[in-house]
């Protein structure tokens, strides 16, 4: 779950220098999306999300969202799913649709010629998903897989017991998947509740790209959406409060290896502090072989085949984390190593690293923002988020404007030791647990 709120922090940080120009639509039943008009190619791309997502489980359904959105292509209105899938297919169009901790996620893509008929066939999906028996229990079953699957993965592991430490009691302590417990039991009726929990147009925002015309949009928007009830039937998530304290959690695995997961206090995207704090975690973890921890940890002493932090904003937490694996014998001398580099950024950084860290911000290009398709995508995740229409064009600049002062302020006031917890999964050898966080297995 942390994994994809970090991907897409690194997305919209990583958008180019160049103007884009993005338009401010609104349909005539009043749903607004963000849209860029690209007309080199026949195809347009919409991106949909709705707030609250997976984090909108209610209590004791906990997996009841995950397993409904999954299920949203498997068949709707008079098409089962093997005839819902070949109608996509005969259109050329891709549907998809996935649940995250903060939205439910629908991608649609379609070529311009066929796009009318193509949003009739996401408009049944969103309005009358089937949720057949033979469908429910087939996806279910795949859902109890990755949960068996999960409880057997050293990462996993060590990322479920960060989540459960850092959130308490708010959704995002636990997995998206649910337990196996929790997925056995959810019923058909749960799966239409969640559905009512969180498709509405009162949570939606869009982002589209692509052959498309304002005067188009509009009426597209609403014969997908339109059909949707106007609000929702639960409330959007309160905000998480963070429990980390600092010290180790161990969870015994036998292996070679320990999987080190750590994290600490992180902030909001609209904290002042923000850009100093990604910046900062450029120079820190998150700027590969340039970054400090990576050549103290690996360049250097040889103990990890690769170590990273990324500032991971959700919308109700936020948390600076980081990762890596070693041996068992070297685990203790790498966890050092963190604590020692976690301080030492509130010292200062120099000026050739904040230069560099300021060049590749700025000038990266990722390919992963080639296309109408991910374009879309970015502007529905600018809207989640809650970033200005302009963001794209500005962001550059916010990075420019990072000082030095700004680097070590930020860092002396999030990156604290006594508030930093590892949890490692393995047998490190010369590690002493913190009783009071020690894992529950």
């Amino acid at each position: 779950m942390i994994r994809a709120a970090i991907a897409t922090m690194i997305a919209l940080m990583a958008l180019p220098a160049q103007a884009i120009e993005i338009e401010d639509v609104t349909s005539p039943g009043g749903i607004r999306a963000w849209l860029v008009q690209d007309d080199s190619i026949p195809f347009v791309a919409l991106d949909i999300q709705f707030k609250g997502g997976a984090s909108l489980d209610p209590p004791g359904k906990r997996g009841a969202v995950n397993l409904m959105t999954a299920l949203l292509e498997e068949g709707a209105g008079t098409r089962d799913a093997t005839q819902f899938a070949q109608a996509a297919e005969d259109l050329g169009a891709r549907l998809s649709f996935s649940a995250g901790d903060d939205a439910v996620s629908i991608g649609f893509r379609a070529l311009s010629d066929n796009r009318d008929e193509a949003a009739d066939l996401l408009a049944q999906a969103l309005t009358q998903p089937r949720f057949d028996e033979p469908a429910v229990e087939r996806v279910r079953a795949q859902v109890q897989a990755v949960i068996r699957s999960e409880a057997t993965d050293p990462s996993s592991i060590a990322a479920k017991e960060m989540a459960r430490q850092a959130w308490g009691d708010h959704p995002y302590a636990t997995s998206i998947n649910g337990t196996r417990d929790s997925v056995a039991a959810l019923s058909r009726q749960d799966l239409v509740a969640a559905k009512n929990r969180v498709l509405a147009r009162d949570r939606v925002v869009v982002g589209a790209a692509g052959d498309i015309t304002p005067e188009e949009l509009g009426p597209l928007l609403d014969r997908i959406l339109g059909g949707l009830p106007a609000e929702a039937t639960a409330p959007l998530p309160e905000p998480a409060e963070l429990q980390l304290t600092g010290g180790v959690t161990v969870i015994d695995w036998d292996s070679p290896q320990t999987v080190v997961s750590f994290a600490g206090p992180g902030l909001p995207i609209d904290d002042p502090d923000y850009f100093a704090a990604f910046v900062a975690d450029h120079i820190l973890g998150g700027g590969g072989f340039s970054s400090r921890l990576m050549e103290e940890i690996r360049e250097k002493r040889g103990l990890t085949y690769g170590v990273g932090t990324a500032l991971a904003s959700k919308l109700y937490g936020q948390t600076w984390q980081g990762g890596m694996a070693g041996s068992n014998a070297t685990t203790a001398e790498a966890v050092d190593l963190i604590r020692q580099e976690w301080t030492q950024m509130a010292e200062g950084v120099t000026p050739q690293e904040l230069a560099d860290a300021k060049t590749y911000l700025t000038g990266e290009y990722p390919l992963r923002f080639d296309g109408n398709g991910r374009i879309a995508s970015i502007l529905a995740g600018m809207q989640l988020i809650g970033l200005p229409i302009d963001y794209i064009n500005t962001r550059n600049a916010k990075v420019e404007a990072v000082t030095p002062e700004d680097v070590t302020r930020v860092a002396g006031r999030l990156l604290d030791t006594d508030q930093l917890r590892f949890v490692l999964v393995g047998r490190p050898e010369g590690i002493e647990e913190t009783p009071a966080d020690a894992a529950t297995n």
